[in-house]
């Protein structure tokens, strides 16, 4: 039974004599902020960034080295997105894919093409070829606007593109193709009036690798946008002198949405980095006066790598957001760095629940306080790995992991007008239903499955274990093994293959190994070759094992157990095994001393 904003309020306030008063304060604010979203279903987060505007026009929004803009600029620039959609006749629902780097105008374009129903695709852009082209096309768009400096990129996918989206250049030449010379026709328009668009109206395409196949595009809700933007607003207690560095993609979620949504929502600054770099995080957070940043885990492994400098605790940081933080390394970094406070949190882009460590718990992903069990109905069940799926007992039904048993975790899918639990899905009906589990613990009820190993402990708190199947991740990149598999199955010489993640010590996630079987006409350059012209560098096998052939199951499967426990020592394994050098433009020899150097973290992978 959902319980009303009030009602828990009131029992989250009830709790602060039992906690800290910052988690009680923390967990309160968003639940607040989250209610008020829900009484007013036309407001939308460019119209939260409207209101900043009129109340405090000069106040920094976004910044960054290429362009920064004040609440009032920001809210000019989403305007003539806007008015451009509009010229364009972009519909309810219509698409445009957005192939851009990290820039303020990436946000400016999606919030203003967003405001009159039009939908946002956002396109990673580290995506080549078909990966590329293939993403383009499941979002059916009208138009494509591509940043000058990947025009190339998306010239490269063209061949493969099955759909034709119009195509306008961020930045350069301006010409007849330059989005800047349609905005400036864009501005001489009458006013118009807003549509009727609502919190239930689909926002953005995210993509996300399932556990299978090419990227599927997640349905991103304006509902979506705006909790996102209020929890994390509320769980990090942002404010309109906060600045958040977001040195993350914007194509993700997390870098495009919840990073800059939680401070836009408040008032607040985001300083957006193009890239993260090692050697400049700490002079960008010093020089931009920050007081928090969006992380992942592997972000944080690398400035631990880092030789140590007296600039990385000069900072004036009160608190570090984010997910993938392992135990393993936890209270190392946030004693080097002087981190305050650390917020670890758990959720996926098409996810149908969140978990926040709002207590900071080193090695926790979250847990879910009693009074919002209805928000995140979340289990874990457990799990048969080599059938891949939840086990059931003798009447058919899922059955709970006890505290520290792993198992998957799952989510309960609510009714369409329920607050907690809602599940948007994929634009295919048919990826959105491999990703529900029914008849879990009573006949017709539905629960998400998120393909995630996980246990809860005595406390309450869960910790993230493995990914299940055939994805994993590395450098913050879900990689889909068999669409790497199939991409180096094409290349001469390679008979069979078989992809995996491999575990590297010091290292976040798995690194790509392929498994292969060759004939006499392979060539290693010529693997490497193929696999960087292909593939994105998150994608690109690190390891190569040659095998005289790949065991499969009764079912024509693939045996991958084996050779992901094996790993990748030379010292174990006596098949030939290779490794990625990109100085050589080859694979070349694994030996004991590059294992060691690898597994010691002497070699940065």
């Amino acid at each position: 039974m959902n319980m009303q904003p009030t009602s828990v309020i009131a029992a989250a306030a009830d709790i602060a004599s039992s906690q800290r008063p910052s988690v009680a304060k923390s967990w309160l604010k968003a639940i607040e902020i989250t209610a008020r979203i829900e009484h007013q279903p036309h407001r939308l987060l460019a119209d939260v960034i409207a209101g900043h505007a009129a109340a405090a026009p000069d106040r920094p929004a976004i910044l960054s080295d290429h362009q920064s803009l004040s609440y009032a600029e920001l809210a000019t620039r989403i305007a003539g997105y806007t008015d451009w959609a509009i010229a364009q006749g972009i519909a309810k629902d219509d698409t445009v894919c957005l192939l851009m780097p990290s820039r303020p105008d990436y946000l400016a374009a999606w919030l203003g093409i967003t405001r009159i129903g039009g939908v946002v695709a956002l396109i990673n852009t580290q995506l080549i070829g078909a990966s590329l082209a293939h993403c383009i096309d499941v979002a059916q768009a009208r138009h494509i606007i591509v940043a000058h400096d990947l025009l190339d990129a998306f010239a490269g996918a063209r061949p493969h593109l099955t759909t034709g989206p119009r195509l306008w250049r961020h930045g350069g030449t301006i010409d007849e193709t330059s989005i800047e010379t349609a905005l400036a026709a864009g501005s001489d328009l009458p006013d118009r009036q807003p549509r009727d668009v609502t919190l239930d109206d689909l926002a953005l395409l995210i993509y996300t690798s399932g556990t299978t196949g090419l990227p599927k595009a997640a349905r991103v809700t304006h509902r979506r946008v705006m909790s996102w933007a209020g929890w994390f607003g509320g769980l990090t207690d942002a404010r309109p002198d906060d600045r958040m560095y977001n040195c993350l993609p914007v194509y993700h979620s997390v870098g495009g949405v919840v990073a800059p949504g939680s401070m836009l929502m408040a008032g607040g600054s985001v300083v957006i980095a193009e890239k993260f770099s090692a050697s400049r995080f700490w002079d960008d957070i010093i020089r931009w006066d920050c007081t928090l940043f969006q992380y992942i885990g592997e972000l944080c492994r690398y400035l631990l790598q880092a030789p140590p400098a007296p600039r990385e605790t000069r900072h004036r940081l009160r608190l570090v957001c984010g997910n993938g933080l392992r135990g393993d390394i936890w209270e190392a970094f946030q004693n080097r760095f002087a981190i305050p406070r650390i917020l670890e949190f758990y959720a996926s882009t098409e996810g149908n629940f969140s978990l926040y460590n709002v207590e900071g718990k080193p090695g926790a992903i979250g847990r879910i306080p009693s009074f919002l069990a209805h928000r995140f109905p979340a289990a874990i069940v457990q799990f048969d790995a080599e059938a891949g799926l939840p086990m059931r007992d003798a009447e058919g039904r899922c059955i709970r992991c006890a505290p520290g048993e792993a198992g998957e975790a799952i989510g309960r899918i609510g009714e369409a007008d329920a607050r907690g639990g809602r599940f948007e899905g994929y634009t295919s009906a048919a990826e959105s239903d491999k990703k529900v589990l029914r008849d879990v613990f009573a006949p017709g009820d539905a629960w998400f499955r998120t393909g995630d190993l996980m246990l809860r402990d005595d406390q309450g708190f869960f910790h993230f274990v493995d990914r299940i199947g055939d994805t994993f991740r590395w450098k913050g990149e879900n990689v889909a093994a068999s669409e790497v598999a199939e991409t180096l199955a094409a290349c001469p010489g390679v008979i069979d293959t078989s992809v995996y993640g491999v575990a590297i010590p010091h290292s976040d996630g798995r690194a790509g190994m392929a498994a292969l079987v060759v004939d006499a006409g392979f060539d290693l350059a010529a693997l490497y070759r193929h696999a960087t012209e292909r593939l994105p560098v998150f994608a690109r096998p690190l390891f190569v094992r040659l095998r005289p052939a790949l065991e499969i199951t009764g079912t024509f499967k693939q045996k991958k157990q084996q050779l992901i426990d094996q790993g990748f020592d030379p010292a174990t394994i006596s098949d030939p095994l290779y490794v990625a050098d990109p100085t050589a433009c080859s694979y070349v020899p694994l030996d004991e001393t590059t294992y060691r150097r690898i597994v010691n973290g002497e070699v940065r992978v």
